[in-house]
């Protein structure tokens, strides 16, 4: 068998790139087909609907709710602040004595108004959201009210694991080699908005010093699963990642653990420290897998925004893979056979299996499904 396809993980210094960017409700697309953009400029905003408060207006007033008619000041759709009368009576025998008035207890605006409850609902202000194009690029298309898609020519990387938003900044290498442990006195008021690149691991102490030094995010092989707990607060189990709010975003391009960084990632990240780079920390590992990515703008003509159909990456000989099993999880290695028989594993299952290569020269056989495709 010449060939097999299996998940991939990209790491390559050219690629074209496409990001549709959507807004969660329909709203206003900011730019047009065409327009230059870069990753902070807003394409796109909305109002998310406020919170909506229940309120007992004719409990408020002393009234009935069938009497609330005659006293209320407002309607649907009216604004209101704290100053709004919501309803007033005349007082005893209409001569203001005991005159009762209501104020809203929001600012905002009348959402319904019961005569069977005496009750009405109002809505706090609503929420803006914008949407950013997240990446230097050009509009190639403008999907009406909803958003807009933004290509453009990059070098990308694809971690395996991640917290933290979308963020963008300047690359800042802080280790020399790919098995760097990064060290706390390398972080300073230099490194502020920066994206700092690390080598296989960074502990928890360090993390929390570029967290106080305003760092956008780091770059890492590896993190201890304990200190993501340390950081959050919570075991992060098999959630969706990337909407954590701790101060800056993460990026593990490796796994848990000490974890030497893939050579062509560290020497990817190295030939473009000082450049401008987008980064996420949105990580999902069931269907519809998500992987944070480093993406860092090219120059590119127009032209080169040639649409390409996507392909399912391939197993062949001489393929760069990843393992992601123990006993070698993280480690690099080239495929140089496949095998057609199946073969029994330890679990006594039948599986496929490859025969996989390390920079040493030691062989070893491995389950398809245990390896990824490093693509470039």
């Amino acid at each position: 068998m010449g060939q097999a396809y299996s998940a991939g993980l990209t790491v390559t210094e050219s690629i074209i790139l496409r990001k549709e960017r959507i807004m969660p409700l329909k709203g206003k697309v900011l730019v047009t087909k065409g327009t230059k953009v870069k990753g902070e400029d807003v394409v796109a905003e909305t109002l998310l609907p406020g919170k909506v408060l229940p309120f007992n207006l004719a409990n408020k007033l002393g009234v009935t709710p069938s009497q609330l008619e005659k006293y209320i000041k407002i309607k649907i759709g009216d604004q209101i602040t704290p100053k709004t009368v919501l309803a007033e009576n005349a007082g005893l025998f209409g001569l203001g004595i005991f005159k009762s008035v209501v104020y809203s207890p929001i600012e905002g605006e009348v959402e319904n108004i019961s005569a069977v409850t005496g009750q009405v609902l109002l809505r706090e202000p609503r929420i803006p959201v914008q949407v950013k194009a997240f990446i230097d690029g050009i509009v190639t298309e403008v999907i009406p009210e909803e958003g807009v898609v933004i290509e453009n020519k990059s070098a990308y990387i694809q971690g395996i694991f991640g917290i933290g938003d979308e963020t963008t900044g300047e690359l800042k290498m802080l280790a020399t080699t790919p098995d760097d442990e990064l060290d706390a006195g390398k972080i300073d008021d230099s490194c502020r908005d920066k994206i700092i690149v690390a080598g296989s691991f960074i502990p928890y102490h360090v993390i929390d010093i570029a967290i106080k030094h305003g760092v956008k995010a780091i770059i890492t092989g590896g993190i201890d699963d304990q200190d993501i707990k340390k950081l959050l607060g919570y075991d992060i189990g098999v959630a969706i990642t990337g909407h954590e709010r701790i101060g800056l975003s993460i990026i593990c391009t490796e796994g848990f653990g000490k974890i030497t960084m893939a050579k062509k990632t560290f020497d990817l990240l190295k030939k473009f420290d000082g450049k401008k780079a987008s980064v996420h920390g949105h990580t999902q590992i069931r269907a519809g897998v998500i992987r944070p990515e480093i993406i860092i703008p090219l120059d590119f003509k127009e032209d080169e925004l040639i649409s390409v159909k996507a392909t399912m990456p391939v197993l062949e000989i001489g393929t760069l893979i990843r393992i992601i099993r123990n006993p070698h999880f993280g480690s690099i290695a080239k495929v140089t056979g496949l095998p057609e028989e199946l073969t029994k594993v330890e679990s006594e299952t039948l599986v496929r299996i490859l025969e996989a290569e390390f920079e040493d020269g030691t062989r070893v056989l491995l389950p398809r499904a245990n390896v990824e495709v490093i693509e470039s």
